[in-house]
């Protein structure tokens, strides 16, 4: 089978198309045959080996996990003797998170990761929607603990998590304000953001302007600045962003929780657990994921490297 494996740690360039022989599923696992993978924050700090907590899980000088990838879609083709949810021909999607993979033809997975793929929800579709889906349900409704008519903000709007987070909280009614760069606007806009801010011309944290709930998908300020721009009784809530940013945030967040009365909180990812929810809500036509380019297999690479730009609009998907 074909696959996208890196030796050793660096950017886009170490990423090479090679033939490599085709998994096969422990007792418990389903193989699948890829037909959509979705590129994702963690799938980037990987590729570099940053920060160095990754190297110490997946290798100090090179990786052990060769191929990256884990919010993939496809069909499986052989299950496990063990399996009970699947059998072949299913189409499935979930977060692989932890085994990887997912950029090539094949992937084994568990079958605890993964759910049915309904047909109405494309491959491409369904690889997009479990990292940065999850990320938004537990971040809005789990931790940030959203209600009817609140005032909230999403800084990094315009990748996957802000363009499936604005969606859900127009469900609640929400006047909702995005955060981006100049050339995203108008796509947040037509997603559903009733106001949207260019970070590149205005910092939200010193407008003065105030917020029920803050989700932030990027973590590059102080919980103090954030704490400014929140409402008495406010939420903080970070889904994303390198991971000593991540840390200070953990560390001063009980301080500024103390001092400002307003919560300041982490959200740690429980993978594929509210899939359900978002194919209710895709089905009901209430979600439509955000999906910028169609990348093949063999333009990996290519789609690296525009990820690692951060112009990318929604969420980044590659076409097996």
């Amino acid at each position: 089978m074909k696959a996208v494996i890196y030796e050793k740690y660096g950017g886009p360039e170490v990423l090479e198309l090679r033939e490599i022989g085709k998994p096969v599923p422990k007792d418990n696992e389903v193989l699948i045959k890829v037909c959509a993978v979705s590129l994702n924050d963690w799938d980037w700090q990987l590729l570099l080996g940053i920060p160095f907590v990754n190297r110490m899980t997946n290798g100090r000088s090179k990786p052990k996990k060769k191929i990256l990838g884990s919010d993939i879609a496809g069909q499986v083709e052989v299950v496990g003797k063990n399996v009970k949810k699947f059998k072949a021909g299913d189409e499935v999607f979930g977060d692989i998170n932890g085994q990887w993979g997912g950029f090539a033809e094949y992937v084994c997975a568990r079958e605890d990761l993964l759910v049915l793929k309904p047909k109405s929800l494309t491959f491409e579709q369904a690889a997009s929607m479990p990292q940065a889906g999850m990320l938004a349900v537990q971040g809005l409704i789990d931790i940030g603990k959203i209600r009817q008519g609140q005032k909230i903000l999403i800084n990094g709007a315009g990748g996957g998590v802000g363009t499936f987070g604005v969606q859900i909280a127009k469900l609640f009614g929400a006047e909702v304000t995005g955060v981006d760069s100049t050339e995203k606007l108008d796509m947040m806009r037509s997603t559903g953001f009733d106001h949207v801010i260019d970070y590149t011309k205005e910092d939200f944290t010193k407008t003065g302007r105030q917020y029920d709930l803050i989700i932030d998908a990027k973590t590059s300020r102080s919980v103090f600045d954030h704490a400014r721009a929140l409402n008495p009784g406010g939420r903080y809530v970070t889904v994303g962003g390198d991971t000593w940013p991540l840390l200070k945030t953990v560390l001063l967040g009980l301080l500024v929780s103390i001092i400002y009365k307003k919560g300041m909180r982490l959200a740690i990812l429980k993978p594929n657990k509210d899939l359900a929810y978002m194919i209710e809500l895709f089905e009901s036509g209430k979600l439509k994921p955000v999906i910028d380019g169609h990348y093949s297999l063999n333009e990996v690479p290519e789609a690296f490297r525009y990820f690692g730009q951060g112009h990318h609009k929604g969420k980044v998907v590659v076409t097996i």
